[in-house]
């Protein structure tokens, strides 16, 4: 019977370090940067959006200050903003945009979720920050974690966990959006014209702010990796920006020394050839630009495409191209242009 505990001890234990180490980690990310999105948070967005029955109740729920979840003042009147959300749909894509109106002829985006179906009941989201808001392009993901047998293991072994991405299709939220009688939901709110009851609040200091943000930080990641692609063409075409924000997001890069914003695309096609062929092409494209304190700027910008295609005979073939192209230019004019472009093939036979 001990033996029986100790065994299952041991993976609680496990377990509980690494969730603890999880939020240790973010924890240690989230200092002040000085950017507005300081104030608002993507994990508290997206723990709202998860238990939403609706549009309109996510909306409720991101503008309720009990939440604190908000904390933005972009206009800097002193009254922290109320946020409206449109979706914009196509197909099984949904971007929800998370939007500010700044004034009566800006609105700033905040955040969009995009959200696709992987399958008949599978669905995988993700939550982009606006580099305009957050100084570069910020993604946030739920997470969970589960026993690894990859490498497998004895009765004596310790055993491992690894983060895995969520099926979010059993979120109500997101049978909402995918329900039969769904309308795509636009919030009916603008400037100055708010729900009855919401009254606009002061700001609080972020070290107040921040600290009622923790309990958010447990079930969603940071990450890289853009998964949601269909849904984020949707977006691009429509995202809205602010001169007031960016003017103020400049304003801190400049003081910084330069911080680079970072835009990154991945896209994925599939086709088949007539003689029975079939190909797979995926392209990522990443942009880097930096501004320095002398005025200067550079931009970094890499594309990496990968195809593949495998043939009747069993033959596989694989071929990658990364082409990366830095360009520069000082106040006085002058531009600089490098360009490097590596080809790598394989082909292997079954």
């Amino acid at each position: 019977m001990r033996q029986l505990q100790s065994f299952l001890v041991i993976p609680l234990l496990v377990f509980s370090f690494l969730v603890t180490s999880i939020q240790a980690q973010t924890d240690e990310a989230m200092e002040e940067t000085g950017y507005a999105g300081d104030h608002f948070s993507l994990e508290g967005a997206l723990s709202l959006f998860k238990a939403a029955k609706s549009m309109e109740d996510f909306e409720k729920a991101l503008n309720k200050e009990s939440n604190q979840v908000n904390n933005l003042d972009l206009n800097e009147d002193g009254d922290i903003d109320y946020i409206r959300v449109i979706d914009h749909m196509d197909g099984d894509a949904h971007a929800i945009v998370l939007q500010v109106p700044v004034s009566e002829t800006e609105s700033q985006d905040l955040a969009v979720i995009e959200i696709e179906k992987t399958g008949a009941e599978n669905a995988i989201l993700q939550i982009i920050g606006d580099e305009e808001v957050f100084g570069e392009s910020k993604i946030v993901e739920p997470f969970d974690v589960e026993a690894d047998d990859s490498q497998g293991r004895g009765p004596g072994d310790i055993i491992a966990f690894k983060r895995v991405v969520v099926n979010v299709w059993f979120w109500p939220s997101v049978r909402f959006v995918y329900g039969p009688r769904y309308r795509v939901w636009v919030s009916p709110f603008s400037w100055r014209v708010y729900p009855r009851g919401w009254r606009p609040r002061r700001p609080r200091p972020f070290s107040t702010f921040y600290v009622g943000l923790r309990p958010y930080r447990t079930s969603f990641r940071v990450v890289n990796t853009h998964r949601v692609v269909r849904a984020h063409n949707v977006y691009v075409p429509r995202r809205r920006t602010s001169t007031t924000v960016v003017r103020k997001t400049t304003v801190v890069r400049n003081s910084k020394g330069g911080t680079a914003v970072r835009r990154t695309t991945t896209t994925t096609r599939k086709a088949q050839g007539a003689g029975g062929a079939k190909a797979a092409k995926r392209t990522t494209t990443s942009t880097t630009k930096v501004r320095g304190r002398n005025g200067g700027t550079a931009t970094k910008r890499t594309t990496t495409r990968a195809a593949g295609a495998k043939t009747k005979n069993g033959a596989a073939v694989g071929k990658r191209r990364t082409t990366t192209t830095t360009k520069a230019k000082s106040r006085n004019g002058k531009t600089a242009g490098k360009k490097r472009t590596t080809t790598v093939r394989k082909k292997r036979k079954n």
